[in-house]
């Protein structure tokens, strides 16, 4: 091996390497008649008017195949559509949305807003429906990595959300203690994960539902 005493090697070179821009990927939960469409709604003209690029999706849906999807998870004439089933069909859905969509938007978006994600699948399939333990390794596995930045769950009781309701679909359609349990489910997954999930008092007006929306967003 040569040696060259007194050589000076040079000094490395300072590439500036571009971050890779990733949306802040905000969800949005709740039970039935709890206002999510109405607080999508506000969060998307709010973020635009702050001039940031946004993007909703909601769950099931948002693609072609997904859309057919939610047709048949919400029908009420699918009375046979088995828990499994249908735990299937709501992780299609969205890992359809993810790969056609979601993975594109959150490189390319400020925000990415969703109307349910996968805490709707745990409550919903795996803690109403009683599946428990197989729901969370599939959503562990089929979120393909996705996770929300924030989540506003919106807290309502079951019986002031189901009467906000007009024409009920199939999950609509069920029992009042179906979504007495969703909303056990909800709360305690949001004492698990105070973090990321933000409960909000949905049982008032919307302008006071909006008020605390816009509160905790401002934060972030």
């Amino acid at each position: 091996m040569l040696i060259v005493v007194g050589a000076r090697f040079p000094r490395p070179v300072r590439v500036k390497v571009m971050k890779r821009k990733k949306a802040f990927f905000i969800t949005v939960e709740g039970l039935e008649g709890s206002g999510k469409s109405s607080v999508i709604k506000f969060l998307n003209r709010f973020l635009k008017t702050k001039n940031f690029s946004v993007k909703v999706y909601r769950e099931p849906g948002s693609t072609r195949i997904g859309e057919k999807i939610r047709r048949i998870l919400l029908d009420k004439q699918n009375k046979k559509l088995s828990a499994h089933t249908e735990l299937l069909l709501y992780l299609a859905a969205r890992t359809q949305l993810i790969e056609e969509k979601l993975t594109k938007d959150l490189k390319n978006y400020d925000f990415v807003i969703c109307d349910r994600f996968f805490d709707s699948t745990l409550v919903y399939q795996g803690y109403a429906l009683g599946l428990g333990r197989i729901v969370n390794q599939a959503v562990r596995i089929f979120s393909l990595g996705v996770k929300p930045d924030l989540t506003f769950y919106l807290d309502v009781s079951a019986k002031t959300g189901l009467s906000r309701l007009g024409q009920r679909d199939r999950i609509e359609s069920r029992p009042l203690a179906f979504h007495r349990k969703l909303r056990q489910g909800f709360l305690k997954l949001s004492r698990k994960n105070r973090k990321r999930i933000k409960v909000i008092d949905a049982g008032g007006s919307l302008e006071d539902i909006y008020k605390q929306t816009r509160r905790i967003l401002e934060k972030y």
